[in-house]
C-alpha cells in the first residue's frame, strides 16, 4: 500500500472512501442473513434432527392416488423387512371427546418416534401402552393438569352405517401433558399408542381394527433406520417398492419462512456483495481518478509512475473495503443476535444468542469481499484514466 493512500483516503473527499456506505450495508445484510440461517439451522439440528430425525424416513399415503402404495398391514410389513430398517410406526387419526367433564374434541394420533413433545407434566415412556394417552395441558377451555396420572373416560365414535354412528367409551390413563403452544399436528391433539390409534380410526370407519389396517391402512408412517448413513439407501429401496418415502431430515432442513429466506439470501448475498464491490470499484476509481487528474499529473511529473498512482488507488480501495467489511460484519452480527428472539417464535424452536452468530466462513466473506472486489474494480476502472499524458493534464489544470 502506498504511503499516500492513508493520507488521501482520510483527507480527500474524492477518494474511494465514497464507496464505504454502500459496501457496509451489503456486508451487514450478508452477515445478518448468515447469522439468522446459522441460528435456525442450529436449532433444527439440536431440537429436531438431534432427537432422531437424522435416522427417520416418513412414508405418506395419498387417497385416490394409485401410484402411491397404501400403508396397509402387508405394506408396512414389507417396509419393516427392508435391510437397515429397525422399526416402522404407523399413524392413524381419529377423535376423542369429553365423556364426563368438559366439552373438548381432541384429534387423536399415534405418538411416532419423530414427535418430540415439550412435556410440562408427567413423563412419556419409550413406548406408550395401549391404555395410555398424552394430552395438551389445556385445550378448548379444559384444564387437564388435575387429571395427570388419572384414568379418564373418553368418548369416541363407532360407525354403525353409511351416515350413522353411536358413542363408545374408552378409558385411558393420562401419563403426560405437553405445552398447548406446540401445534405441529394442529391444536388439541391426543397422542396414543399405534394399536389404540388404529382401534379408534377403525371404529370411526365402522370396521374391525384388523380389517381396517389390512384394507384402509394408515395415513402416514415413520421408518426408523439403524444409522443415518443408511437413510439414503433405505429411502431408495422404499421408493422402488412403491412407497412415497422421504427422509425427515430433508423436510426439516428445508423449513419454509424465514429460515429458507435467510438461507437463500445468505448464498445470494456473497455473489451480490462481490459483484457490487467490483462494480463500485470500477465506477468510483474512474470517477476519483478523473476528479484528481491534476494531482496525479503533478505526482507523475515529480517522478511517480503509473504503478505508484495505481498503488495509491488500490490502497484507498483496500482501506474502504476493509472498513466497510469490518463495520458491516459487526453491525450484521448484532442484528442477527437481536433477531434470535423473533426467529425463535416463528420457527417454534429455541435459538440462543450464540446460535445466531454467523459462521467463520461467512463472517470472513463479509470482511474480505468488499476489499477484494473494490480492489479488482479499481484496477479495471483506473486503467484508461491513468494513461493520460501528465504534462498536457498539468497544463490543462494550470
Amino acid at each position: 500500500m502506498s504511503r499516500w493512500s492513508l493520507y488521501t483516503w482520510r483527507r480527500d473527499g474524492r477518494s474511494l472512501r465514497r464507496a464505504l456506505p454502500t459496501l457496509t450495508v451489503l456486508a451487514a445484510l450478508l452477515t445478518t442473513s448468515a447469522g439468522a440461517a446459522a441460528g435456525a439451522a442450529g436449532a433444527v439440528e439440536r431440537d429436531v434432527l438431534g432427537s432422531g430425525g437424522l435416522t427417520q424416513i416418513e412414508l405418506s399415503s395419498f387417497e385416490g392416488d394409485a401410484s402411491v402404495r397404501p400403508l396397509t398391514t402387508s405394506a408396512l410389513r414389507d417396509a419393516a423387512h427392508v435391510p437397515g430398517v429397525r422399526r416402522v410406526v404407523a399413524d392413524y387419526s381419529s377423535v376423542l371427546y369429553a365423556e364426563e367433564d368438559g366439552t373438548y374434541d381432541l384429534t387423536s394420533r399415534t405418538l411416532t418416534p419423530g414427535d418430540e413433545l415439550p412435556v410440562t407434566g408427567g413423563g412419556i415412556p419409550a413406548r406408550l401402552g395401549p391404555g395410555e394417552v398424552v394430552v395438551p395441558a389445556a385445550a378448548q377451555g379444559t384444564d387437564f393438569a388435575p387429571l395427570l396420572g388419572r384414568t379418564v373416560a373418553f368418548g369416541y365414535t363407532r360407525a354403525t352405517g353409511g351416515a350413522s354412528g353411536t358413542t363408545a367409551v374408552i378409558k385411558l390413563k393420562i401419563v403426560a401433558l405437553y405445552d398447548p403452544a406446540w401445534q405441529v399436528d394442529g391444536p388439541g391433539v391426543a397422542y396414543l399408542s399405534e394399536d389404540t390409534a388404529a382401534l379408534l380410526a377403525a371404529a370411526r370407519a365402522g370396521q374391525d381394527p384388523g380389517v381396517f389396517r389390512d384394507r384402509e391402512g394408515a395415513q402416514s408412517a415413520v421408518v426408523v433406520v439403524g444409522h443415518q448413513r443408511q437413510v439414503a439407501a433405505v429411502t431408495r429401496s422404499l421408493q422402488a417398492a412403491g412407497f412415497s418415502a422421504s427422509p425427515v431430515s430433508d423436510r426439516v432442513r428445508n423449513l419454509p419462512g424465514l429460515f429458507g429466506v435467510a438461507d437463500l439470501a445468505m448464498r445470494a448475498g456473497v455473489l451480490v456483495l462481490a459483484l457490487a464491490a467490483i462494480g463500485l470499484g470500477a465506477v468510483r476509481a474512474a470517477d476519483s481518478a478523473r476528479a484528481r487528474l491534476g494531482q496525479f499529473a503533478v505526482l507523475r511529473i515529480l517522478g511517480s509512475g503509473r504503478p505508484e498512482l495505481r498503488r495509491i488507488l488500490l490502497g484507498e480501495a483496500v482501506l474502504s473495503g476493509g472498513v466497510a467489511g469490518v463495520v458491516g460484519a459487526v453491525v450484521g452480527t448484532g442484528l442477527s443476535v437481536l433477531l434470535a428472539g423473533p426467529l425463535s417464535a416463528v420457527l417454534g424452536l429455541p435459538i440462543g444468542l450464540t446460535d445466531a452468530l454467523p459462521g467463520p466462513a461467512w463472517a470472513a466473506a463479509a470482511v474480505v469481499l468488499p476489499a477484494l472486489g473494490l480492489a479488482v474494480g479499481t484496477l479495471l476502472g483506473s486503467r484508461e484514466v491513468l494513461r493520460s499524458d501528465p504534462y498536457l493534464t498539468a497544463r490543462a489544470h494550470g
